[in-house]
């Protein structure tokens, strides 16, 4: 074991919690809890992963792995010993979660409604899965056995079901925290039951964990899950201020304060925790993502009584937050590009154990006091021990058990499945391998996304989703002329999807069909006038082809829609670059890095501009901090080695000549690289000439 920087841990988690919320409810002081650990600690952003679905974030949460690795990829699986389909199980888990690695080197933890925990595992310490709450009656009072395996350990199974809250049992005051005005809320408004159901399951989460932290007081970690913020906002965002064009005025009155509300309620539920938890400790906040609250929301109204209204990912922003405070922290340290894959990591350095190299993320050191020493192995997995985890016969690929069940149907041996329970076991078979293939493309394996997605898009060609991304595999892996060809068949059968047109610009664009490109960029901004993503990229299309005022003016119109988006001033510096007005590159591109700092090709972007200005040194350093972010910038590569031969430094400069050389070999041979050409206006290969080098960039 290394040097244990935290005599104990406690993490939070918080679904969809986001600092547009939490910063001005902090600053008004009504959310003292949260504050104050952000006063004497750190805060950062949290970048998420794709496809953004709970059971599987949270689990590389817990894991610090990527969905494919651990096998948590979608809400529902196949239920090996029956009909139909189940909540993602613990069973199905490949990998060991910090709860077992923790209980394998002697430390008690207590886990409490984390997703994709049930059946609950035999840790050191107790697990509340996260279906302790089902089977509740409709009236309070009535039966409310646990589902077994819920608890562990069992000994613990009655005084966890006694601390449950049936919503009936949800007071008039507590409802008011979240509708001020609750007398104007009719009788059997479905809004109203609603929110007393998610109070209720939100306060019997929270009993739980204070139940096991005053029965257990000396455990090493404590871990805690809360679902309501993301929830609430699934069904109440719609009505959070600014009033939506599509919400009733007097709609928009009644609950316009829920989600304020919600926030407020963890607010005080993080006070308990924390006063339980003791000065001693030291405190994770964290969310897998940020949530849309301004004038990004989505158009389209939540359905209160859709039970699926909280999958719906389109309200989801990319970042999350994080906070980490107490002994072993470094009070108000900056902390950049952390994301949900380093959360892992991070703790068990905390808490002196190894990292294992088989780990997607990387220990937050510069939020950690002192000089840290990271411990590593080679796998968690490979480590023998007793990991609290269930036995190897009960940990099985739901799948592959649905098939031998299938077999044993052919066979006659039991009842095949009803056409109903197909249907449904093949829709989740099909989302799982969609959700698989978003990993792999979103992680930088597009070969393997494109096995899926190739298979899913044969068998179901008529859906978009899958032709959309074995377009974008095709695109990626430059079959550009494939891509096109897909997307033109895609848009003859749904011709109003913009971010068809925005592939299909793109492919059109890398084809040197350039004003093509732009004339499907402009389709897909009619589509959709109101989307900065889309406006930013015909900006960037409008620049290569020298309309430069075409591009200034769709870009005043994006700033317009989000002031704070960050694609705006990178655009402009492309702008500004493409004119050669150098120190406004430099300007915005340095804006854009002030409002997100983990932004590789913005940071590339100002090394290009600082370049040209000869600002050498600095040129360099932003290079360095792109290719840190994303190793595969090769023009990075290729202007660093061409300042240092500018500069007649050989030596500092074959280090990256070789660095671009292997990755252009790599790609001629068509070996699967990380290789980003990002090209701007006034790029390695024009600087070297101006500088009297030649193309030898």
């Amino acid at each position: 074991m290394g040097e244990r920087r935290a005599r104990r841990l406690l993490i939070v988690g918080w679904d969809a919690a986001d600092w547009k919320l939490i910063d001005p409810l902090v600053k008004a002081g009504r959310m003292p809890a949260l504050g104050g650990l952000i006063e004497a600690g750190v805060r950062a952003d949290l970048r998420s992963l794709d496809p953004k679905l709970s059971p599987l974030l949270w689990t590389s949460i817990a894991t610090g792995k990527t969905a494919d690795k651990h096998g948590i990829l979608h809400f529902l699986e196949p239920d090996p010993h029956g009909g139909g389909l189940r909540p993602a199980c613990s069973t199905s888990r490949r990998t060991k979660a910090l709860w077992n690695m923790l209980t394998q080197s002697s430390m008690l933890v207590h886990v409490v409604g984390w997703y994709a925990t049930h059946p609950a595992e035999p840790i050191g310490g107790s697990m509340i899965s996260n279906l302790f709450l089902e089977q509740m009656p409709e009236e309070p009072g009535g039966a409310w056995p646990l589902l077994p395996g819920s608890v562990h350990p069992a000994a613990m199974a009655d005084p966890i079901g006694d601390v449950r809250l049936h919503p009936a049992e949800i007071s008039a005051e507590e409802m008011r925290l979240l509708v001020p005005e609750l007398g104007s809320l009719r009788p059997g408004d479905p809004r109203g039951r609603l929110l007393a159901r998610l109070l209720a399951q939100t306060a019997s989460v929270h009993n739980a964990a204070t139940l096991l932290m005053e029965h257990d007081p000396a455990w090493d970690c404590m871990m805690v899950f809360y679902e309501s913020i993301d929830v609430v906002g699934h069904h109440f965002m719609q009505y959070y201020p600014p009033r939506m064009p599509h919400v009733p005025p007097a709609d928009f009155e009644l609950f316009k304060d829920v989600m304020p509300g919600i926030y407020e309620v963890q607010d005080a539920m993080l006070g308990r925790l924390l006063e339980l938890a003791g000065p001693e400790t030291t405190v994770m906040v964290l969310s897998d993502h940020g949530f849309h609250s301004d004038h990004l929301r989505p158009k389209v109204q939540a359905a209160m009584d859709d039970p699926h209204a909280a999958m719906d990912a389109t309200w989801h922003r990319p970042h999350g937050v994080l906070v980490i405070s107490g002994p072993g922290v470094v009070k108000g340290a900056g902390v950049y590009g952390a994301g949900l894959l380093d959360v892992a990591p991070t703790a068990l350095t905390l808490l002196g154990l190894p990292v294992g190299a088989d780990m997607d993320g990387r220990v937050l050191l510069e939020a950690l006091s002192g000089e840290v020493k990271i411990e590593r192995l080679f796998s968690w997995d490979d480590t023998d021990g007793d990991a609290g985890m269930h036995p190897a016969d009960v940990r099985v690929d739901p799948f592959e058990a649905r098939d031998a069940m299938r077999q044993l149907a052919d066979l006659g041996y039991i009842s095949e499945l009803s056409a109903h329970e197909a249907d449904h076991a093949s829709l989740c078979d099909r989302e799982t391998r969609f959700n698989l293939g978003v990993v792999y493309m979103s992680s930088g394996r597009t070969g393997e996304a494109s096995k899926v997605f190739e298979r899913l898009h044969a068998e179901h060609p008529d859906e978009p989703r899958y032709a959309m991304n074995t377009a974008h595999c095709r695109y990626a892996t430059g079959r550009h002329a494939e891509a096109v060809d897909i997307l033109e068949r895609l848009a003859d059968r749904h011709p109003a999807i913009a971010d068809a047109q925005l592939l299909r610009g793109a492919a059109l664009f890398a084809q040197g069909r350039i004003d093509e490109a732009a004339e499907a960029l402009e389709a897909a901004v009619r589509q959709s006038p109101d989307r900065p993503d889309l406006l930013c990229t015909i900006a960037g299309a409008y620049t290569h082809l020298k309309r430069f005022d075409e591009a200034e003016q769709v870009l005043g119109r994006a700033a317009h829609i989000d002031p704070h988006d960050p694609m705006v001033p990178y655009r402009r510096a492309e702008l500004h670059l493409a004119r050669g007005q150098f120190e406004d590159a430099a300007e915005q591109a340095l804006t854009a890095v002030e409002l997100r700092h983990f932004f590789p090709e913005a940071h590339y972007t100002l090394g290009v501009a600082l370049t040209w200005i000869k600002d050498y040194p600095h040129a360099i350093q932003s290079f360095k901090v792109a290719l840190s972010m994303q190793p595969g910038l090769l023009n990075a590569h290729r202007f660093i080695a061409s300042i240092y031969r500018h500069l007649g430094d050989r030596a500092s400069a074959r280090p990256h000549r070789e660095a671009a050389e292997r990755m252009l070999a790599a790609s001629r041979a068509g070996v699967e690289a990380p290789i980003t050409m990002v090209e701007p206006p006034m790029g390695p290969q024009a600087w070297a000439r101006e500088m009297g080098m030649g193309d030898d960039a």
